[in-house]
């Protein structure tokens, strides 16, 4: 006999674990099909985020930044050290027993919440019917009144690189390198391509991120990308945009990699290659062709702003769906989906999710960009704030970058917040709150901001909206 689910997810990362969790906490039976096992074939919960993306990656960015830390700033505080040394296994290690402890507490939550946890890989069929094909080829049919899709996704690869795992490595591979290599080579200069360029940077890799496109960080409002890119090349990261990758090649241990640059090829050699141009949704043979579900040309499930597919009661989270490819957004409408089989009449906002890159300093935002605004004929007043005007930067020694919101001409509501900088990504997340509940730049202006504190930036940005700064000379509004 089949047996019964209220709801049934396929996948355990952000967006399937914690839909998996809400769903018991509102008294659904659940249970969650996972395929990945580690080498004891015992289920790993928690999705690449937690394994080989988010926080491996954040670990790693972490330590290298307090390795910068001691070998270049402490000087400047007056603390005198020896010269600091990089042990690898050491770090690595540190950043494995934070992935396990993460992973081993989504393992606890789902057992606290009485999910089950199903191992083996999950396809749709007709009338919500799942097949579920063990590691050992044996296969069960599950039923379930809800089937939540949310197998994430995985890097994209492409034919001038093919991956090895050794010298040419994706995303993953890039968080295990053994050493440092001396010349780093990463194609795609996005978020992923610039954090795991800054951690190998920092360690002592001369980096180079070959990138495509002519503009750096287009999905980002450029006043913001332009300030970025000036600190990371002081960084010294060099970023080639323009620099389209056409082959590479192994040859005496050292990776070649032809690129075409102003109508030219150039050549680059290098002694490792991360490949980071983007990721595909995990959606081949996910669901069959019976079971209803449409997909895109690039393999996303077409859904509605609730996440519903076409056939009711299954429905679709996270990486395999429009939107970013950002795990809080992803958990988000776990929350959403399973509230919305509960009853209860959850939306999510798409216009108030932020966008984070972990480098340091970090570059986040939310909303829409200036180019967005001048696109759309919306009419739109900016106010911007740099961080070398703020007491407590300057008292960290952290001054690089500003705070830029945008807001309505007419109606001052807020459009869009972006910064690089120092805190970044807890700075916009203030804007963030502020947008959902349909803050106006006076409002920001008329909050008192706590001093000496780094959202002073953010103060100051609502208050230049106006030409009302007070820690800057004001450009003259019109």
């Amino acid at each position: 006999m089949a047996n019964q689910y209220d709801v049934l997810v396929i996948g355990a990362g952000p967006a399937g674990y914690v839909c998996a969790i809400r769903a018991a906490q509102l008294g659904q039976k659940v249970a969650v099909v996972e395929m990945w096992a580690d080498e004891a074939n015992q289920p790993v919960l928690g999705g690449t985020c937690l394994n080989v993306g988010c926080i491996p990656s954040k670990a790693l960015l972490d330590s290298s930044h307090k390795f910068v830390e001691a070998k270049d700033h402490f000087a400047h505080h007056g603390i005198q050290v020896s010269a600091p040394g990089i042990d690898i296994p050491a770090m690595m290690g540190r950043k494995q027993r934070i992935v396990a402890q993460l992973t081993q507490g989504v393992a606890g939550l789902l057992k606290h919440n009485g999910v089950d946890v199903i191992q083996g890989r999950g396809r749709l069929h007709s009338n919500r019917k799942v097949e579920v094909i063990g590691l050992d080829g044996e296969s069960q049919h599950i039923e379930a009144s809800n089937v939540v899709l949310a197998s994430g996704s995985r890097p994209i690869n492409i034919p001038p690189a093919p991956i090895d795992n050794d010298m040419i490595v994706d995303s993953t591979g890039a968080l295990e390198f053994p050493e440092v290599p001396q010349r780093l080579g990463v194609i795609g200069a996005g978020v992923i391509g610039l954090e795991l360029g800054s951690v190998w940077g920092r360690l002592g890799a001369e980096v180079v991120l070959l990138e495509a496109l002519e503009t750096f960080l287009p999905m980002m409002d450029q006043q913001i990308g332009k300030e970025a890119q000036k600190i990371f090349k002081k960084q010294g990261l060099d970023i080639r945009l323009g620099a389209r990758v056409t082959g590479s090649e192994i040859i005496d241990g050292k990776v070649h990699v032809t690129y075409q640059s102003n109508g030219e090829e150039h050549l680059e050699v290098f002694d490792r290659l991360i490949v980071s141009v983007g990721r595909r949704p995990n959606t081949e043979d996910l669901a069959s062709t019976d079971s209803g579900v449409t997909l895109d040309e690039r393999g996303f499930i077409f859904v509605n702003d609730s996440c519903a597919t076409e056939v009711p009661g299954v429905w679709a989270i996270g990486d395999i769906v429009r939107g970013p490819m950002l795990a809080h957004k992803g958990s988000e409408e776990g929350v959403m989906v399973a509230e919305r089989i509960a009853g209860k009449p959850t939306q999510l906002n798409y216009d108030c999710i932020p966008s984070i890159i972990y480098t340091h300093p970090e570059v986040a935002a939310v909303g829409k960009t200036e180019q967005e605004l001048k696109a759309e004929g919306v009419e739109y007043k900016s106010g911007t704030f740099p961080f070398a005007a703020i007491g407590r930067a300057l008292a960290a020694g952290d001054t690089d970058g500003m705070v830029k919101i945008l807001a309505d001409a007419n109606t001052d509501r807020i459009l869009g917040a972006h910064c690089v900088g120092p805190s970044a990504a807890d700075l916009v997340q203030q804007m963030v709150i502020a947008m959902e509940f349909g803050s106006s730049a006076e409002d920001i202006q008329l909050m008192v901001f706590g001093h000496p504190t780094l959202s002073e930036a953010v103060h100051e940005a609502a208050l230049a909206v106006d030409g009302h700064a007070i820690h800057m000379a004001n450009r003259k509004k019109r």
